[in-house]
């Protein structure tokens, strides 16, 4: 008798499309909302993505690479439910513990206590789970002298480790990364990687978005390579690094 292996989808992203304005921010009227969502984009218009399709199932660590304006970021904004697609779906199956733009959400003048409660509870966990938690994301985040400081005092590099601290508590399956390792010290990122490769050890997704080829292999398994707004390959994280080095490597 053979085994049969299931496999578990965790995101499923199916012809998906999203469109902006060229020099503004976009303001949807009434007219627009209840319009056909497959219309052409208007002449002051432009689609980041189009036609985009891929599952990626429980467990995956998933790379997207491209050049800067190719969708990458825009994707995952998608994914994350932070944006909605005019065209498609974005079907993700369990919650998500989001590592983008980490920093908003926290409330200047309240002081790090107060932003660790009021942060970690936005994001779903009680009271309970935060007082339990609580020792660790300071400690993490190595901030101790600074819990009744008001945010809006603490360094750029203090306020990115208190986040990332908070966040990587949550108990959600689904990992998104969005750049945030490429700020802060080297001690700290490495205190980062250590802790992403702990979340994967344990079966979370990873859904990344990186220019630092070095992250993607270390993290990644396989990679999504986006073109002009398009899926432009789907494979492994080295044949996409190899397929993006020899497009436009030096």
């Amino acid at each position: 008798m053979t085994d049969t292996v299931t496999t578990t989808s965790m995101i499923e992203v199916t012809d998906v499309g999203i469109r902006f304005k060229r020099n503004r921010r976009s303001h949807r009227s009434f007219k627009d909302l209840f319009s056909s969502r497959a219309r052409r984009a208007r002449p002051d218009e432009f689609w980041a993505l189009r036609h985009v399709s891929f599952t990626v199932n429980a467990g995956e660590a998933i790379g997207v690479v491209g050049r800067n304006g190719q969708g990458k970021s825009t994707l995952l904004k998608l994914v994350a439910g932070v944006i909605l697609a005019d065209e498609g779906s974005v079907d993700v199956k369990a919650g998500t513990a989001p590592l983008i733009e980490i920093t908003g959400g926290f409330v200047d003048d309240l002081s790090v206590r107060d932003n660790v409660y009021l942060t970690a509870g936005l994001h779903g966990m009680t009271r309970h789970q935060i007082d339990e938690r609580f020792d660790d994301i300071i400690g993490f985040a190595d901030i101790g002298d600074f819990l009744d400081t008001p945010y809006k005092h603490l360094s750029s590099g203090m306020k990115v480790r208190i986040a990332f601290a908070v966040i990587t508590q949550l108990d959600e399956p689904i990992l998104i990364v969005d750049e945030v390792l490429a700020v802060g010290d080297k001690g700290f990122r490495e205190k980062c990687y250590r802790r992403i490769e702990d979340m994967l050890a344990q079966g979370r997704t990873l859904f990344f978005v990186s220019h630092n080829e070095k992250d993607l292999r270390r993290f990644c398994t396989r990679g999504l390579y986006l073109e002009g707004g398009a899926l432009a390959l789907d494979s492994d994280i080295g044949s996409v690094l190899d397929r993006y080095n020899t497009d436009y490597g030096a």
